[in-house]
């Protein structure tokens, strides 16, 4: 029988590279209903790390598979399966099945894509983050100022773009120059590397924001509130800054005498909560994408085979990567 491999976790740990084990299995034949996908590209997201650590299945057992969205090329086609093709390109995401050379997939899962593409392949999960939360909890309008941190990341990104598309003064954060230029390019009005300017207070002068996109967390959290204005929507996308580590014991007022005093909200956004929401916003995507109105930033350190998922993943949380991060499968 052929094999292919695939990346498990191995221990429960936010230490991704202590979790992580490639592992060989058989190839699956796609029962009815099923695909059988190879996997041309994986998208790495700073969570998993929470992925390994059980964050988001409490109680789960090891070993148990790691990756989420991944776009590639239908092998084989199971029985009772309609509107599918061999070598068609799909894109598919699920616990499990992103860091591995081969899946197989319920069809009703699936979604058809031009190409099995990394700037396609980014939209999920990175993109429908930002295109979702802003729409449907940032509700942003025009003429309104909307702040997002981690602007230069695999989800700031679009976040810049689509807040700038539905008319809004937009301001980023970033860890240097090369990536303020780099949101410039984008189109952001202000483009902030905090390893270099007073962030307190040039986020004092910048402000107020009626939207926030906050995916960092700490201080960006903290700033963020201080300077949200009347109104004011603070969406919390994640918290980077304390994947790793664990959450920091706070000591401060609580949080109702800061928002109740700009009649402002905390939105909080997970992903899996909106699916419903995904395929109206992956197509309204691909479109603005073929269209030339957003652009798709990827990463340009190269990642290729399962083995080099583990540096994938770090490199993302060093702060070093400029885009969504990557990894061919095959």
């Amino acid at each position: 029988m052929p094999t292919y491999q695939k990346l498990v976790a191995s221990q429960i740990t936010p230490d991704f590279r202590a979790a992580a084990e490639v592992v060989e299995a058989e190839v699956p034949e796609p029962g009815p209903g099923e695909l059988l996908v190879r996997n041309r590209w994986a998208g790495v997201n700073a969570t998993d790390v929470n992925i390994t650590a059980g964050r988001y299945a409490p109680g789960v057992r090891v070993p148990f598979d790691l990756g989420a969205e991944a776009v590639g090329v239908v092998e084989a086609v199971g029985a009772d399966v309609a509107g599918w093709e061999v070598g068609q390109p799909v894109a598919t995401m699920g616990m499990g099945g992103g860091y591995r050379e081969v899946q197989t997939v319920a069809a009703k899962h699936a979604v058809p894509v031009p190409e099995a593409s990394p700037e396609v392949l980014s939209i999920f999960v990175s993109g429908i983050t930002a295109s979702i939360a802003l729409d449907v909890l940032g509700e942003v309008q025009p003429g309104e100022t909307v702040l997002v941190t981690a602007a230069a990341g695999g989800t700031g990104q679009y976040a810049v773009q689509l807040a700038k598309l539905a008319g809004a003064t937009v301001v980023g954060t970033c860890g240097s120059d090369e990536k303020a230029d780099f949101l410039r390019e984008l189109g952001v009005d202000q483009a902030i590397n905090y390893r270099d300017a007073d962030l307190k207070a040039v986020l004092k002068e910048a402000g107020p924001f009626d939207v926030v996109y906050e995916s960092v967390g700490r201080r960006f959290f903290d700033l963020a509130l201080q300077n949200l204005a009347v109104r004011g929507r603070l969406l919390v996308i994640g918290y980077v800054s304390e994947y790793v580590d664990g959450l920091e014991d706070t000591t401060g007022p609580r949080l109702y005498a800061p928002l109740l005093a700009k009649s402002g909200s905390i939105r909080a956004f997970f992903l899996p909560h909106f699916v419903r929401d995904y395929r109206e916003h992956v197509q309204k995507l691909v479109g603005l994408m073929q269209g030339g109105q957003l652009r798709v930033e990827i990463d340009q350190t190269d990642f290729e085979g399962v083995g080099q998922v583990v540096e994938a993943v770090e490199h993302l949380h060093s702060g070093a990567s400029r885009g969504k991060v990557v990894v061919k499968m095959s």
